[in-house]
């Protein structure tokens, strides 16, 4: 077998070595000019940020969420505070089995499948060793079951929380709302910085209205924690601001007389201190109970509220529209006067129906053998509706519209709650670009007397009332009072605006509305009783449904809820009024018999029986 014999070449070789080493020695220089320009930027340009982010990953901030502020009375009386609460909490990284130990629970405690899906969604959105809420507000027997078998549920444990509570449940729900775990939407637009940590926002009435200043402002905890994130210890802390307590120009007692006075009919009651432009009375009836909406209320239980035919959910003072009926007529008549239209004596004939020039059909007076020759005190007192078709013909639907606006008809009253709705005081106009049609002669007549598109809300009946016992002064109401202290006095009224009445004209408005309660021939007398001062007030009823030409209307014959709407507006002492009500009762019939007395009560308690001006 023959050897093959490879003859070396030193100098190749030499060269291919000094190649490799200049290489390598390249390659080291690069890696170690990075490395020297990254420890640089390390080192000096990037020094303050890593050092943060080292920090961070040592020191965690936990927000310290704040107290929310006390609701109270213009009499010192809790409308809304804040109760201790027992809640069973989950601590998932302690527990073995999950789905077993809810199982268990759920079976011992009686929980809802959808209070486990609750659990289920927002333990999914929190760090494992963090303690979740199952079961809020635990009452003692549930609290008494789960302590004697505590020991074989390693994990869960039960913890004191505070808890928002509405002590008058469905007498204040409306206007005080409540509050309900913030979703989604709401997340999107708080502030972030406020709200780390809050589980519960506003949802409505003054709840959602003065969230800002009942939240307070959050606090925060620097805990230093190990490599897991677990807690080792508390280095610094900035305590929170405990949100603001308010004090409500409400008399949560008048509240009371006003919705029980409601009785078993729906609708809205409102009061207003003429002197200040403070709501006292804001009821809603039917009302709901606010508190279960706080832990979390079931499903079954917020579908019944929402589909009941007699929507307690619904904020009848504050979103109800409705037409005012005769309660417009002292309105219309103060605009007879002062564009000079009529005169206080001037009379007209009511055989019980109008007629328009060169046109058959009847409008019909609600007294069917009519009034015979009325002035305007007669046809205020008595209600006469032929009086009104003929001032408003006079007055015509432009000069109506501009007057009434000026009292707030179609406009918001500007009450410190949102989501008020508007109403609607027709014109030309708007009829043109609503419904692209003329406005037509007999839409003229029943806007006289309160009928037709008009729409108003209870407290912007209620505002206009005030705004005419204030003789012209306009009066914004409002629930909140300036100052959270229960010796603090109303807002400091900003300038009102002065209509500029003529005396005389609105003095023989008041005088009319007088003789409503205290003439023999006024349509509410029976409220006249037993008080030593004066009630002034005016009577409406409003119907539901158009009847036909020659049809009587008899509410025994028809279906509830197409009976005619009780209304009744009112203030007193006639001559020094300081306190103005609006009453809408839905379906009530009539205004002087339903509305009226509820009126009287509220009256009444306010001012007494024996008023001293």
């Amino acid at each position: 077998m023959s050897r093959i014999y490879t003859v070396k070449n030193k100098l190749v070789e030499s060269r291919l070595f000094l190649h490799r080493i200049i290489a390598a020695f390249i390659v080291i220089l690069l890696l170690s000019s990075g490395l020297i320009v990254r420890l640089v930027y390390l080192q000096i340009v990037g020094h303050e940020h890593y050092t943060t982010l080292a920090k961070d990953n040592s020191i965690k901030i936990e927000p310290l969420v704040p107290t929310r502020g006390i609701i109270y009375d213009r009499h010192g009386k809790v409308l809304a505070d804040n109760t201790q609460s027992f809640s069973l909490e989950l601590i998932p990284e302690q527990i073995i089995d999950l789905d077993d130990t809810l199982l268990r629970l759920q079976k011992l405690l009686d929980i809802s499948d959808e209070k486990i899906d609750q659990f289920q969604k927002q333990r999914k959105r929190q760090k494992r060793f963090v303690s979740t809420p199952l079961l809020i507000s635990m009452n003692d027997e549930e609290i008494a079951k789960f302590a004697v078998v505590r020991p074989y549920f390693p994990g869960v444990d039960i913890q004191a929380r505070w808890v928002r509570h509405y002590p008058y449940t469905e007498l204040a729900s409306h206007v005080i709302g409540y509050v309900g775990r913030i979703n989604e939407a709401e997340m999107k637009t708080l502030p972030i910085a406020e709200y780390r940590g809050s589980s519960h926002v506003g949802k409505i009435g003054i709840e959602n209205s003065y969230e800002s200043e009942l939240h307070g402002k959050t606090g925060y905890a620097e805990i230093e924690t190990n490599v897991q994130g677990r807690a080792i210890n508390a280095v610094n802390s900035v305590p929170p601001v405990p949100g603001e307590n308010l004090y409500l120009t409400l008399d949560i007692d008048l509240q009371k007389t006003a919705y029980d006075a409601l009785d078993t009919f729906n609708g809205a009651v409102v009061a207003i201190d003429i002197k200040t432009g403070g709501v006292l009375v804001f009821a809603s009836r039917p009302g709901f109970d606010p508190n279960p909406f706080v832990v979390g209320i079931s499903n079954d239980a917020y579908q019944a509220l929402q589909s009941s035919d007699n929507q307690p959910l619904f904020n009848r003072a504050l979103r109800g529209l409705y037409p005012p009926g005769s309660t417009l007529k002292p309105f219309i008549a103060l605009a007879g006067l002062e564009y000079n239209a009529i005169n206080a004596e001037h009379k007209t004939f009511c055989p019980g129906y109008y007629q328009l020039p060169n046109v058959s059909h009847h409008y019909r007076d609600w007294k069917r053998g009519g009034h015979g020759s009325v002035n305007m005190t007669d046809a205020i007192t008595q209600s006469c509706d032929v009086y009104f078709y003929s001032l408003a013909l006079t007055l015509g639907i432009d000069r109506m519209h501009d007057f009434l606006q000026d009292f707030g008809f179609g406009e918001k009253s500007g009450i410190d709650l949102s989501g008020e709705k508007q109403g609607l005081m027709p014109s030309r106009e708007w009829k043109r670009n609503r419904r692209n049609q003329a406005w037509y002669p007999g839409e003229t007549l029943i806007t006289g007397i309160g009928q037709g598109f008009l729409q108003i809300t209870p407290i912007q009946l209620a505002r206009a009332t005030a705004t005419l016992a204030n003789k012209g002064k306009v009066i914004t109401p409002f629930l909140v009072k300036k100052s959270a202290s229960p010796d603090s006095t109303a807002p400091d009224i900003a300038t009102q605006e002065d209509l500029g009445f003529k005396p005389e004209n609105i003095n023989s408005i008041i005088s009319a509305m007088v003789n409503v309660i205290h003439d023999p021939h006024g349509t509410a007398k029976s409220i006249g009783k037993d008080i030593n001062y004066q009630i002034a007030g005016k009577t409406g009823t409003a119907q539901v449904f158009n009847i036909k030409q020659d049809a009587k209307y008899n509410e025994n014959d028809i279906d509830f809820k197409l009976r005619d709407h009780a209304l009744f507006i009112s203030f007193a002492p006639a001559d020094n009024p300081k306190i103005a009500v609006a009453v809408i009762i839905e379906n009530g019939g009539h205004g002087g018999s339903v509305a009226a007395p509820i009126a009287g009560k509220v009256i009444k308690q306010f001012l007494g029986t024996n008023n001293e001006n």
